[in-house]
């Protein structure tokens, strides 16, 4: 009876707030409205509601960030409250710089987007259901090469384990699970519907083979290459897939929320029943699909880039042109995908663009709207393990996009 009443309140909590947030889409703001009292105060109910233990969020106008704001605290056990500063992991945003990276060799005309990545690959990837269809760049980028969704724990939890880090990654451990016949092969992988280039479906292990070809064709480790040519140039100095380059001070701690309890994961080897020290928790970590740090201020540099055709503060990481064609949703990708950029529904008339993320004990958004030029960031620690909210963070960002894109947050 008890779960029962917790669940209704919860019900009505969030039908107030989605009332509460329904009222001010419609309202008519004035050019001057402010945030509001209760502004702070939802939040943080949404972020209870979430599981979330801190949030650091803010929303850019044109070129530069116009608000910011931390809630909470990233690191409970000794309070410490989030900045602009403070580096959490971006799961899935990851996505939108490993498609950046690859897209910068694009440029330079070292391949077509629809080239057979066999031209490229010291292995030949096919899927096995329909052995003559060309698997093509585009494809990887699109979420359309046919590599099944699935959860791929087995591979993800077993890849880094090597000694030192990335001893099998990406060769031999790409060629051994995706191939049959390998000693990590796993045949649920691949679609056994659809051909490559029929269907979109969401395949974390796709953005692996993409940081590979980053290794193939420009002769640079992936994390050399990122380094060198997309977080120096955007001054993203908080940023790197190596928690051992950063400063773990400012680094928000994992949490996990289980029946009702937070548990820290200082490694996702914590839920296999082991421990490891805090300076290796980026190694199991979704490397290439998911396992970048960063910081709210430094990924505000790379967002910025994408919203003014490749530019920030005067510096070119992509053209125009390319911009374009990464942010270009095909119109039967039924996940709303681009290349390596997907595409949210806000409301009926309104989108935004950009991408989301989510892992244990972390939840990501980075979107903007085309048309007004406005976007948003927000990176917290902590989050559901299913349960009443399966949305995570989804009614937090609903409800940070609509207070932007009806000028609740001041502009300049």
């Amino acid at each position: 009876m008890k779960k029962i009443s917790q669940k209704l309140f919860l019900i009505i909590t969030i039908l107030v707030l989605f009332g509460t947030m329904t009222t001010t889409l419609l309202a008519t703001p004035t050019p001057d409205q402010t945030l509001g009292q209760g502004f702070d105060q939802k939040i943080m109910m949404l972020m209870r509601l979430a599981g979330f233990r801190s949030l650091s969020a803010c929303v850019i106008t044109d070129d530069h960030i116009v608000w910011y704001k931390g809630y909470g605290y990233y690191d409970v056990s000794k309070e410490k409250q989030p900045n602009l500063h403070t580096i959490y992991i971006l799961a899935s945003i990851t996505k939108t710089v490993a498609g950046t990276a690859l897209m910068q060799l694009y440029e330079q005309g070292l391949f077509s987007l629809d080239d057979d990545v066999n031209q490229y690959l010291p292995f030949e990837l096919r899927n096995p259901n329909f052995p003559q269809d060309p698997i093509t760049i585009r494809m990887l980028l699109s979420h359309t090469s046919s590599l099944n969704t699935n959860t791929q724990n087995q591979y993800y939890w077993g890849n880094f384990s090597g000694d030192p880090p990335f001893a099998f990654f990406p060769e031999p451990y790409l060629r051994e699970f995706l191939l049959p016949g390998g000693r990590f092969y796993d045949d649920t992988i691949w679609s056994t519907q659809y051909p490559p280039g029929e269907h979109a479906m969401y395949a974390n292990v796709g953005f692996d083979l993409i940081s590979y070809l980053v290794d193939l064709i420009s002769g640079e480790p992936f994390l050399d290459y990122c380094d060198t040519h997309i977080f120096h140039p955007l001054q993203m100095y908080n940023t790197s897939f190596n928690l051992s380059r950063l400063n773990l001070e400012q680094v928000a701690v994992p949490y996990q929320r289980y029946a009702g309890r937070y548990y820290l994961l200082n490694d996702l080897d914590f839920l296999m029943g082991k421990q490891t020290p805090p300076d290796l928790y980026w190694r199991p970590r979704f490397y290439p699909a998911g396992g970048l740090y960063s910081s709210v201020s430094d990924l505000s540099h790379f967002l910025i880039a994408h919203m003014n055709d490749g530019v920030y503060n005067g510096t070119r990481i992509l053209q125009k042109e390319t911009i374009d064609l990464m942010h270009q949703i095909a119109p039967d990708n039924t996940i709303g995908y681009g290349l390596a950029w997907m595409q949210t529904q806000i409301t009926r008339r309104l989108t935004a663009t950009g991408h989301a993320g989510d892992l244990a004990g972390t939840d990501t958004w980075m979107l903007f709207n085309q048309t007004q030029q406005k976007g948003i960031i927000y990176l917290a620690n902590g989050n559901p393990s299913g349960g009443f909210l399966p949305f995570q963070g989804s009614l937090i960002v609903h409800y940070l996009l609509y207070s932007l894109f009806t000028k609740q947050i001041i502009n300049g």
